[in-house]
């Protein structure tokens, strides 16, 4: 096979790899496309190997987050052609992990596939979740909900998934070797892992309510549309008096609190006060001093609370690098929020009695922030608003992420979201309700407090790297990298 056809042959098997997430759930395929990419850097140079990786990497990212181009267009005002480009800008940059990965691994370990490979991968992910404020979408491990390796989601969490999905890939490139063993052991003990109960009942069960007022983006900030959004949101809060905790998505009251504080906070507040219920809603607030919060803000019965965003979105509520950045902003005349992050320390607000971790949107897709919240959180909350990348991928593998949160943490998660997909998950990571996309209406069910710690949730991200790191560190001990490959 000449070197221009196995490219298009990674590029294929990298867009293949986006069926294993959701919608589609064919974690089975995450290996299989790995495997065939290490088939095709056994016989690379290292310059190659980073083009077949690039290449795969285009491929699972060109395909994958191509969703993105919807809010660059839509609502950044950019024309289509140059909101396409972005994006792709965007995914090929992503994709230089997965050649970097194919470089160091074809550079300093040629023949330690087994025990190097998945290690240099496996870093490399976890590397992608913080460098420049990080970006974990579509890791490998999140294919692996529903699959038998989803078991070792409270040891090792969503980065440790990965390792072993590289792992696994490696062991199949070894059918004809005792090593091949070792799949149905490893796969094995991910069933067995699945049966154990990690955390334990904390008080009873109590009804909750995820508030889905499907309003479009498009529309959601215009003045005319705010006492329509308020009465709505009541409406629909009216249809669940039963439930002792009410939770409105991200940004549900589209105002500051401060210009409503009067007219629409107080009122609430004294409602639930009097229902002897709390509502948690989404809203942004700001500190008096020209400082600006996204946060959610809880009313009524458990006291007044707020929490405040820490991990922001770059360049859409917040401009890194901005004295760098600012003028081609401007050039570009693109519409940019500016938000401040909220102080550090653990994300908890007293909800229906209960301490809860809180995440705001994008945070549920970082899992020691998440894991913060316990071991005292009896409970999950993640309000999000999904509206900006309309009928697309993105909200189907945003509920996928937040269900690898709840996995790995052993506590349920109220998921809130503007147009969906809201959605009730429980401890095992098991979507128990849920309401579509686009959809008016509320999610209603019970939850159960929680206690206890997954391994996961007491040392998050910290052992997985140090084990691949000596995966590392014995491949190189014993040789098994063979002498540096030439460029």
């Amino acid at each position: 096979m000449n070197f221009p056809l196995r490219l298009l042959t990674a590029f294929a098997t990298g867009a293949a790899a986006v069926l294993a997430f959701a919608p589609f759930g064919l974690g089975w395929l995450a290996p299989l496309s790995v495997a065939l990419l290490f088939l095709l850097w056994e016989r690379a140079t290292p310059r190659q190997a980073f083009l077949l990786g690039w290449a795969w990497g285009a491929g699972l990212m060109g395909f994958g987050i191509f969703w993105v181009h919807h809010s660059i267009a839509q609502f950044g005002g950019l024309d289509l052609p140059l909101a396409v480009a972005i994006t792709l800008l965007f995914a090929l940059s992503l994709a230089l992990f997965y050649g970097l990965a194919g470089w160091l691994a074809r550079r300093f370990f040629p023949g330690a596939s087994l025990l190097a490979w998945p290690a240099i991968w496996g870093l490399l992910e976890w590397t992608r979740s913080w460098f420049l404020t990080g970006f974990t979408w579509l890791s490998l491990g999140y294919s692996q909900i529903d699959t038998p390796l989803e078991g070792y989601a409270p040891l090792a969490g969503v980065y440790g998934l990965s390792l072993l999905v590289v792992l696994s890939a490696a062991l199949l490139l070894r059918w004809r070797s005792p090593w091949i063993l070792l799949l149905p052991l490893l796969w094995g003990g991910g069933w067995l892992l699945q049966q154990v109960e990690w955390s334990r009942p904390a008080g009873a069960p109590f009804q909750v309510a995820l508030v889905q007022p499907n309003i479009p983006q498009a529309i959601k900030w215009r003045s005319e549309q705010f006492e329509p959004t308020l009465r709505l949101l009541a409406d629909l809060t009216d249809q669940a008096r039963e439930a002792r905790l009410v939770v409105w998505p991200e940004t549900a009251v589209p105002a500051f609190a401060s210009r409503v504080e009067t007219a629409v906070l107080e009122p609430l507040q004294r409602k639930f006060i009097r229902e002897e219920r709390t509502l948690l809603l989404g809203i942004a607030t700001d500190d008096g001093g020209g400082r600006y919060y996204n946060a959610m803000v809880s009313l009524g019965a458990s006291g007044r609370g707020e929490y405040r965003k820490r991990h922001l979105v770059p360049f859409g509520e917040y401009m890194p690098l901005k004295p760098l950045l600012e003028p081609l902003v401007e050039l570009l005349a693109i519409p940019m929020s500016d938000f401040t992050p909220g102080d550090g320390g653990k994300p908890l607000l007293q909800l229906a009695g209960y301490p809860a971790g809180i995440s705001i949107c994008y945070e549920d897709t970082f899992g020691d922030e998440v894991a913060a919240a316990l071991s005292e959180a009896a409970f999950l909350v993640n309000a999000s608003n999904d509206a900006w990348f309309g009928d697309s991928l993105a909200p189907h593998q945003h509920l996928e992420m937040a269900r690898m949160r709840a996995l790995e943490t052993g506590r349920w998660l109220l998921r809130a979201t503007n147009t969906g997909i809201s959605a009730l998950i429980d401890g095992k990571g098991r979507v128990r309700q849920q309401l579509a996309q686009f959809e008016r209406g509320v999610v209603k069910g019970e939850v159960q407090p929680l206690s206890g710690t997954t391994p996961y949730a007491r040392w998050p991200d910290g052992p997985v790297v140090v084990l691949a790191l000596i995966m590392l560190a014995t491949a190189y001990r014993r040789g098994m990298g063979g002498a540096p490959s030439r460029p």
